[in-house]
């Protein structure tokens, strides 16, 4: 890999994380198109500790308010005792599906379900599962129905969307897409689906970073070379991360998620129409 393919890498992974696009995707289809080799789900798992960098640069004053809450909970005897407190346990509880999935299925997810073939259909079928949520929150909205915000999750919604979280484990279904997609469908506003799947997604990103750079360590830092393309690319990863965090959570106050929809729906028909024709092996 040159030090301009980690640039790349690290841009798509910033840009791709939190837009409900699928980082995966993006990450394993692009490299192909210019005749590189998959970069491999450990590279994807460490150079995401940039755009969890990003997470909890972004989100600072929350995790802040967050863990404090947490903590005077638990000394207090009292550990659901405040919202910010019960909402710290309900992020807890919405991380548990995704570990566990994570550890049963992991040697298919690094393995077969990283097929093309895989990625292209989840983007469209879970695509299509959002388009329905967003119809969803539409019938909502013409019956003058109040879409929820943060203070007013429960545990149930935290459930449902640690679930949707574990889906995101196959590739090209979108960590984003796929929260947000279980956020709208318990009636959470389009802002608050966004804001709660990215505080869920920072146990779960970072426990996978911490592993992979762990479990790969003599690969992904093979060689100097090998070290400080995966940093620039970490680093890169974070920048525009961050950028895309504040865009996002913009967007989502005024507009739907229609955009990220139809560009789903064409890339996963992109990636199918070029794994007929054979430009891309699956």
């Amino acid at each position: 890999m040159s030090l301009l393919e980690a640039i790349l890498l690290g841009i798509i992974q910033g840009l791709t994380e939190f837009l409900p696009i699928s980082s995966t995707a993006h990450i394993k289809v692009v490299p192909a198109l210019l005749g590189r080799e998959d970069p491999g789900a450990a590279f994807t798992a460490v150079i995401q500790v940039g755009t969890l960098a990003a997470a909890l640069a972004y989100f600072r004053a929350d995790i802040v308010r967050l863990t404090r809450a947490w903590a005077a909970g638990l000394t207090t005897g009292r550990p659901f005792g405040t919202p910010d407190a019960k909402m710290a346990w309900m992020i807890a509880l919405g991380t548990v599906p995704i570990v566990i999935c994570g550890v049963a299925f992991k040697e298919h997810i690094v393995g077969p379900l990283r097929s093309l073939y895989v990625i292209a259909a989840a983007a469209i079928v879970l695509s299509l599962l959002l388009m329905v949520a967003e119809w969803l929150v539409l019938w909502r909205q013409r019956r003058q129905r109040k879409l929820r915000e943060m203070p007013e999750l429960g545990w149930g919604d935290a459930l449902v969307v640690g679930l949707a979280q574990a889906v995101a484990l196959i590739p090209g279904a979108s960590r984003s897409g796929v929260t947000i997609t279980g956020g709208l469908f318990t009636g959470m506003s389009r802002h608050t689906a966004a804001q709660f799947s990215f505080l869920l997604s920072l146990p779960a990103v970072f426990a996978a970073a911490v592993y992979e750079l762990y479990k790969e360590r003599h690969e992904l830092l093979a060689t100097q070379e090998s070290a400080v393309n995966l940093v620039v690319a970490t680093v890169v990863s974070g920048v525009v991360g961050y950028a895309t965090i504040a865009f996002l959570l913009r967007y989502l106050k005024t507009h739907t998620t229609w955009l990220f929809i139809a560009y789903r729906l064409a890339l996963g028909g992109l990636i199918l129409a070029l794994l007929f024709f054979g430009r891309l092996q699956p």
